[in-house]
């Protein structure tokens, strides 16, 4: 994880909002593509759309640009829909990116053994 930030959103959300959710979600996935930094950005969902999970991973470079550039002009109407429940983050993260998202709740984990092929 040297160099990268890997995190994970648990959300809640009410299924009577899934649809509009889906609809800001996919104009943020097309943002998001086109930031060089990010690598896995994924969105799912369970069978009841009452939980949604969004993975993510980034050189540590991109964490920054995503959440105050990309994710900033959609974060109201996103958090009309959704509450973010948990943050779990693993990786290389500066204070910088600590400052940010801890405003999200964040847990850091840090790696002790494994390996990434």
């Amino acid at each position: 994880m040297k160099d990268e930030v890997y995190s994970i959103y648990h959300l809640s959300i009410d299924p009577a909002n899934f649809d509009a959710f889906k609809t800001l979600v996919e104009t943020i996935v097309e943002a998001t593509s086109k930031e060089a930094d990010t690598t896995t950005y994924e969105y799912v969902v369970n069978a009841e759309r009452t939980v949604v999970h969004i993975v993510e991973r980034y050189r540590t470079r991109g964490v920054l640009p995503h959440v105050e550039e990309t994710f900033t002009p959609f974060a109201e109407r996103f958090l009309e829909l959704v509450k973010i429940d948990k943050l779990y983050v693993y990786g290389d993260t500066t204070p910088e990116i600590r400052a940010k998202l801890d405003g999200f709740g964040a847990e850091y984990l840090t790696p002790f053994a494994g390996f990434t092929r």
